[in-house]
């Protein structure tokens, strides 16, 4: 029997009936990653000690008859910008290379207290600055769908492990569309939670109002079980969601037993964002998508088709926001108290600058330039200022769309995944490969990235969106279509080897 491509229920009911142990499911794991990880880079580290001490504590709960955690011998993958302790958080960059913290990150002590088993660090887009994984200071990271292609990014490592089967579930973070922008093009799902609803502790900060926590599965209901336990209030956060406003109505952990009966969407109105359909989409997305309306048309939704003006200015909104934050956190790794330094610098002065200058690649270069130059005086109320000003007309819009429609859904991403190396020259067009995600960062606004089709087999994405706190509704639509349509179920051919060879 193969260990490999189990989901979170099978892998829990097949240690309850002790019919394989936590340690069997990790050598089964660790074997395939050490055989395949070589083509894909999926991961900067792999943390076997943890992950084997973890499994005996598993084992040993077992054996005593104790009651097993709900994620118990789940394989774990955690993107390399959230901390693991004692174990290196490059947040794939020189600068914080062989940096080590000392305490996990909020949400991954949540996951472990669940029974999750972290397997190891998944390789991001320098400081999660990226669409494609191309940016990270020590490996690009291959699709397991076809290596010859990007798998999305920035969380592109934590994607293609649970494309490829390396794990069965992960954490990434999304600032711009970097859970589910990848989630799309590895055909897994993705999603975003309302911002604040999963803590941000621990996490290496790029744009601290646009940061998201959220998980990948291969299922939906992977999904909402992650979710369930990371989705808590965290007092070491202070944009976590307060425990008063966190409505029964949008109660994770109830979900997980929902979801059984979830069996239509009738009573349901959904909007089609008319900005972000259409033109611009590969011809392969829009029949996508087209086929995914009919499907939950079938399913009792009332779709129409909603227009929503501003998310034509999120793209150059984002990419001014997002570069002044980054430009202020990023402010931090001067080379005194963290990562590398500059050992050769005549002066304090010099080692600011030369430590920088050899740490950090090209992409945070130019967002820490062009944040500065926005936030500097003279410019900052032309742009900066500006900007968080079409940020609040874009969330009013969705508001006001939110009080006639419950979801509104467009394509993920506007195209399948692209060659490697086809976008890493022009800025500009790598940039638009995240039109459609930022739009629910900029908002705050929960979005979850489902596999909706393929074209020339390439997988393509579908994603819903919801108002805020209204996690709960997103997945329940995402879980509906999912149940129906054989996407999911669809495995990439290194998982399928994988599974037929019994490895």
């Amino acid at each position: 029997m193969t260990l490999l491509g189990k989901n979170t229920s099978e892998i829990h009911k097949l240690l309850k009936n002790k019919e394989v142990s936590a340690v069997d499911v990790m050598q089964a794991h660790f074997a395939y990653i050490e055989k395949s990880d070589h083509l894909t880079n999926a991961f900067l580290c792999l943390t076997k000690d943890l992950a084997f001490k973890q499994a005996r504590h598993i084992d040993s709960l077992i054996a005593s008859g104790k009651p097993l955690p709900p994620l118990a011998g789940v394989p774990l993958a955690v993107k390399d910008v959230l901390a693991v302790n004692s174990y290196p958080t490059t947040c794939g960059s020189k600068i914080l290379e062989n940096f080590a913290p000392i305490y996990d990150a909020t949400s991954v002590q949540l996951l472990f207290e669940a029974g999750a088993i972290c397997i190891g660090k998944t390789n991001c887009d320098e400081f999660a600055m990226g669409s494609s994984n191309e940016n990270s200071a020590y490996a690009k990271v291959a699709n397991p769908w076809h290596l010859d292609y990007v798998p999305g990014g920035s969380s592109g490592g934590s994607a293609a492990a649970i494309a490829a089967g390396f794990a069965t579930i992960a954490l990434g973070t999304d600032t711009g569309g970097s859970v589910r922008q990848p989630a799309s093009l590895c055909g897994v799902v993705g999603m975003k939670p309302t911002y604040g609803l999963t803590s941000r502790f621990g996490l290496f900060a790029l744009a601290s109002s646009l940061d998201h926590v959220g998980p990948f599965a291969r299922t939906v209901e992977d999904t909402v079980r992650t979710l369930a336990v990371i989705a808590k209030y965290d007092p070491n956060d202070s944009t976590s969601v307060p425990e008063k406003s966190r409505s029964q109505d949008n109660d994770i952990v109830s979900l997980v037993n929902e979801l059984s009966q979830i069996t239509d969407l009738k009573g349901l109105k959904i909007g089609v964002i008319k900005e972000l359909t259409g033109e611009g989409n590969e011809k392969g997305v829009e029949i996508a998508i087209n086929k995914a309306v009919d499907t939950l048309i079938s399913l009792g939704a009332k779709v129409d088709t909603v227009s929503i003006p501003k998310v034509k200015y999120a793209l150059p909104v984002y990419y001014i926001l997002n570069p002044a934050e980054a430009s202020s956190n990023l402010a931090r790794y001067d080379g005194v108290k963290y990562g590398i330094r500059d050992k050769n610098a005549k002066d304090l002065f010099s080692m600011y600058l030369s430590t920088r200058q050899i740490g950090f690649g090209p992409e945070p270069k130019r967002r820490i330039m062009l944040g500065t130059y926005v936030l500097s005086s003279g410019y900052y109320d032309a742009y900066y200022k500006k900007a968080q000003r079409v940020r609040r007309l874009l969330t009013e819009e969705f508001n006001n769309v939110f009080k006639s429609y419950d979801l509104v859904i467009c394509p993920t991403s506007p195209t399948t995944a692209f060659k490697l190396g086809d976008r890493t020259d022009d800025p500009l067009k790598m940039y638009m490969a995240d039109i459609a995600s930022i739009p629910a960062d900029l908002a705050g606004l929960p979005a979850i990235s489902i596999p909706c089709g393929f074209d020339n087999n390439l997988p393509i994405g579908l994603q819903f969106m919801g108002a805020p706190l209204t996690d709960k509704k997103v997945l329940r639509a995402a879980y509906a279509f999912e149940k129906v349509t054989n996407f999911a179920k669809k495995q990439c051919p290194m998982l399928e080897q994988a599974v037929m060879a019994k490895i």
